[in-house]
């Protein structure tokens, strides 16, 4: 009977944004990043404070956030950011250099469509070292696109704001004739690593973050970012 039952059964499919983040794990792997991981229950000290974002920032408003009620120190993570603060904590008696990247699922309380959702992935790199360069922020990430999109992809950065770094960049990349804004990026800003109980005049860094379901629209050539969490298996099974 069992024999019987699973000649029938078809094998199961893992969904794209799984795979894409296998993928993308698999190679910054190889060039030395671990995965960190962290709460997506958050309170406002590693989502905000910490990464140099003030109280009276616009991404604080009810907007932006899902906030808990009946608690207002605590929301759903905007971004995968506060796991770098949570990871550089935890290494503050021991500093040491080290790369990481923080795959996971993030919240904006905004209105959907077919390019944003409430609830979307992100990965997020941080490398901290005692000298770090822009030259290897843009090395590492044109190595990533390269391996990810195939060898025809390039990087440019352009000047951008982020509180939590400077300088920051707007990462665009050129893939099938065009470019696209992809990542912020940009070296680590010196009162993230004071915050986190790290000496920033010993101390540097680069991070980077970005989408997972933008990379996963791109691979698969999926064409609304509602298809992704709608749990209808007709998508899944064609993966």
């Amino acid at each position: 009977m069992e024999d019987k039952v699973s000649q029938q059964t078809e094998p199961g499919h893992l969904h794209p944004i799984t795979s894409v983040i296998r993928e993308i794990t698999t190679i910054f792997n190889k060039i030395g990043f671990s995965v960190a991981q962290g709460p997506e229950l958050e309170d406002e000290f590693h989502n905000f404070d910490a990464l140099n974002v003030p109280p009276d920032h616009p991404a604080r408003d009810m907007q932006d956030t899902f906030w808990v009620k009946g608690n207002k120190k605590l929301v759903l993570r905007t971004h995968t950011s506060s796991v770098q603060i949570r990871f550089m904590e935890s290494l503050a008696k021991k500093q040491q250099p080290f790369k990481i990247i923080i795959p996971g699922k993030v919240y904006r309380n905004e209105a959907t469509d077919a390019t944003h959702e409430a609830q979307f992935f992100q990965v997020e790199g941080l490398y901290v070292a005692e000298k770090v360069s822009m030259a290897e922020l843009k090395g590492t990430l044109e190595h990533f696109f390269k391996e990810f999109l195939g060898p025809e992809a390039k990087i440019r950065f352009r000047a951008s704001f982020f509180g939590f770094v400077e300088p920051g960049v707007e990462v665009d990349v050129w893939y099938k004739g065009r470019w696209m804004e992809m990542f912020g990026a940009g070296l680590v800003h010196p009162s993230v690593f004071e915050a986190a109980g790290w000496d920033s005049k010993k101390w540097q860094g680069f991070a980077f973050g970005g989408g997972v379901d933008r990379l996963v629209l791109l691979r698969y050539g999926i064409d609304d970012i509602r298809h992704l969490y709608s749990g209808d298996l007709r998508l899944i099974n064609q993966f």
